[in-house]
């Protein structure tokens, strides 16, 4: 079978290697749409949060289809159209053990959820960064339709917190400078773009909430001024997530914000728990995250997809196929 294997920092290739053997307890699937995460590249690039080794099969946001179950598994059929989490345990699906990035691969039932016939495989490959999105919304607590919510970032979390937050009938204002981004960003549910490199960006948010400011916050850019801008752009008692990541960043900010409205901030990490719960939340609101795939590359040329992540930045997310024969 072909795979894509990453095997020294920097180098990757497709190679035939053998299809995988599952035990008892196990689920062999064919993959069907895998997208390309920046977690996938600090792996290639050998710098990844925890431990591994090369040669190492990527891709943890994938939709894949069972193809043979072991004796022991009791949860899903051949036939059955499946995601998988990422974070098992200790281990990273798609890091520490080989990922989706292939033809075929081996995963435990445990790990698995059906799709909604309603969800197509490429809606399936987008559920790992939705459920990080749609986490973010959960985690301000009670966000309805009362809320005016601000998103920095229209990433693949951002533009799946825009969606999520817009699906829960949420006013949804968005701070992200890329106007290709931005349109998207209106697709998906935003009302308003603002652009937070001019000067008069905290103006425009204050025009725009009449100065009231924002009820919940989210930041998914993981930019340290956007996270300390989170702080002003805030209303009183406002709910503030924080789920970009940027270990290390430093910008000043007014902390003193953070009594005198007495702000609620909470920092959030992936989507514990919340996988049946996103996967439901698709299926009743119909939330389709496919405008955000933006180029797509069968699995034969898997390597091309991860070059044009590296070298083109108008992509937001690149996924690889793997079609039914």
């Amino acid at each position: 079978m072909k795979a894509l294997q990453f095997t020294s920092p920097g180098a990757m290739a497709v190679n035939e290697i053998a299809i995988p053997k599952i035990a008892d307890d196990e689920v062999l699937l064919a993959s069907r749409s895998v997208g390309i995460c920046h977690s996938d590249i600090e792996l290639l690039e050998g710098r990844y949060i925890i431990p591994f080794e090369y040669p190492v099969i990527p891709g943890h946001e994938w939709s894949a289809e069972v193809i043979e179950i072991g004796k022991k598994v009791n949860k899903f059929k051949v036939g059955d159209r499946v995601v998988g989490e990422c974070v098992i345990g200790q281990e990273h699906f798609g890091f520490s053990i080989s990922g989706a990035m292939a033809e075929f691969f081996i995963a435990k039932q445990d790990w698995l959820h059906k799709l909604p016939d309603n969800v197509s495989y490429t809606q399936g490959a987008l559920v790992e960064p939705f459920s990080c999105g749609y986490y973010a919304t959960v985690r301000a607590d009670n966000m309805d339709a009362s809320d005016t919510v601000m998103v920095f970032g229209a990433g693949p979390i951002g533009l799946g917190v825009i969606a999520a937050s817009s699906a829960k009938g949420a006013r949804v204002i968005v701070a992200e400078p890329s106007e290709a981004r931005a349109k998207i960003a209106l697709g998906l549910g935003a009302e308003v773009i603002v652009d937070p490199t001019k000067a008069d960006f905290l103006a425009q948010v204050n025009e725009v909430t009449k100065g009231a400011g924002a009820s919940v916050v989210i930041d998914a850019s993981g930019k340290p001024a956007a996270m300390a801008s989170t702080l002003e752009v805030a209303g009183f008692r406002a709910r503030l997530v924080i789920i970009g990541i940027s270990v290390g960043g430093e910008a000043p900010a007014k902390l003193g914000l953070i009594q005198s409205k007495e702000l609620q901030v909470r920092g959030i990490i992936g989507s514990p728990g919340v996988w049946p719960e996103t996967i439901r939340f698709i299926a009743r609101t119909g939330v389709d995250l496919s405008s955000i795939v933006t180029s797509s590359f069968d699995l034969a040329d898997a390597d091309k997809a991860y070059q044009a992540v590296y070298n083109d930045k108008s992509q937001i997310k690149v996924h690889v196929t793997n079609k039914a024969s």
